[in-house]
């Protein structure tokens, strides 16, 4: 890939196919798409449609059986996995968190691994507690089941931005919080997304949160990428299977006027 596409490209999937060979059909089939630095694309989908491989496919935790995945212009397989990672901020439910760390310690892992010292850690965990809402006298010493799922998951995603990656991959990050919880971390991801101006690609099955939290929709199914859309010409497709979750969208909001 030449260097002006890796300016602005910080991931590109190129004819991308994955399959497993116990598999009767291919997990992933001829994936062509760019994440623009800057941007987040939600991967919207029903569960088995290949969303997570997708997101595994990026942080070299999968391999392609075809074709190639590059980040920051550099393919997968020519980078070291171990520094590929480091560079990626990961988020998954209940935030991933190591249950006998401390939320610092949690938080300041990979900087550890980094070979920060502690004062900058110290700091840096700080910082990043108080910018997801988690008061540092109060939490930094806390172990994960003390709290709440939605501290947890703010702790996750504090983790996640320690380093200061480029990229982060989330999967179903919201997924099991209640409903008053998850919307108010879906406000605050998207402000704080739009704050540092991180390159975040994301992974949910729910149409309200990927048209809250997108610049781009990518519409999986069976593999295959869709459709791929901001969320307005979301809203405005006639793809069957965008139309299928709109109308998913509107008895949702019917059922709520009824209530």
């Amino acid at each position: 890939m030449n260097d002006a596409a890796a300016n602005t490209r910080l991931v590109q999937f190129h004819d991308v196919n994955f399959s497993l060979p116990t598999a009767a059909a291919p997990i992933i089939s001829d994936l062509n798409l760019n994440v623009a630095r800057g941007e987040t694309l939600v991967l919207l989908g029903e569960s088995g449609c290949g969303k997570t491989t997708t997101l595994k496919l990026v942080n070299r935790l999968l391999v392609p059986t075809s074709g190639e995945v590059f980040v920051e212009g550099k393919s997968t397989t020519a980078w070291d996995p171990i520094a590929l990672r480091r560079r990626i901020g990961y988020v998954i439910q209940e935030g991933g968190l190591f249950p006998h760390f401390t939320i610092a310690r949690n938080v300041g892992l990979v900087p550890s691994l980094l070979n920060w010292d502690q004062a900058r850690i110290d700091t840096r965990v700080e910082e990043l507690l108080s910018l997801v809402g988690l008061e540092p006298p109060i939490y930094t010493n806390r172990f994960p089941h003390e709290l709440s799922g939605g501290q947890r998951q703010r702790a996750g995603v504090a983790r996640a931005l320690a380093a200061d990656p480029p990229l982060l991959l989330l999967d179903e990050p919201f997924g099991a919080l209640d409903p008053l919880t998850r919307a108010s971390l879906q406000r605050e991801f998207a402000e704080l997304s739009r704050r540092l101006g991180k390159t975040a690609i994301l992974v949910t099955h729910d149409l309200r949160e990927a048209l809250i939290l997108a610049t781009r929709i990518g519409l999986m199914h069976r593999g295959r990428l869709l459709l791929l859309e901001t969320p307005d010409r979301f809203l405005a497709s006639d793809n069957p299977q965008a139309r299928a979750y709109l109308e998913t969208l509107a008895v949702t909001d019917h059922a709520g006027k009824n209530t």
